[in-house]
């Protein structure tokens, strides 16, 4: 075989489970405001940095930068982390802030490129956001059962 193809071949199969991949970026509307659910897959425990974004009239601005909040959205936007997810909410959204919206994740030491996903946003065409539930988060329906007995046995609905 050859050297350069094998060399080509191992730098491939590290890429595929070194990098980081994006699976989704949805926005919707909390109340008034803006929230954008950046879902990733978390394949390696390198340090992660991440960017949400605003392209508006070909003008990209960023308005997270890990941690770090532009001025013009100090007291509007913060990001929430958990797991798999960054989360950022964006208060009094209005119709200045409509745009393309990203999301871009860079990995210490990763092979690849930055992750990097978009969404086009328009405050007349955003669903609302839904509220969080159990059946949502993959609960299995015998925990659900199990986890409500004491409360049904509280209100007399069951009696073992």
């Amino acid at each position: 075989m050859n050297p350069t193809v094998g060399v080509a071949v191992l730098l491939t199969v590290l890429q595929a489970t070194q990098c980081q991949r994006i699976n989704s970026l949805t926005a919707c509307l909390l109340g008034q405001d803006l929230r954008l659910d950046c879902r990733y897959e978390n394949k390696t425990n390198n340090p992660m940095t991440y960017e949400f974004s605003l392209q508006k009239d070909n003008r990209k601005r960023a308005i997270v930068s890990t941690g770090i909040i532009d001025n013009n959205y100090k007291n509007r936007a913060n990001v929430t982390t958990y797991r798999n997810l960054l989360c950022l909410h964006l208060n009094g959204f209005k119709p200045d802030d409509e745009g393309v919206y990203f999301c871009e994740i860079r990995i210490t030491n990763d092979y690849e490129n930055n992750e990097k996903r978009n969404i086009s946003v328009i405050k007349d065409k955003l669903a609302k956001c839904a509220g969080i539930s159990l059946l949502i988060q993959n609960t299995s329906w015998l925990l659900l059962l199990l986890l409500s007995l004491p409360l049904l046995q509280a209100v007399d609905f069951v009696s073992l």
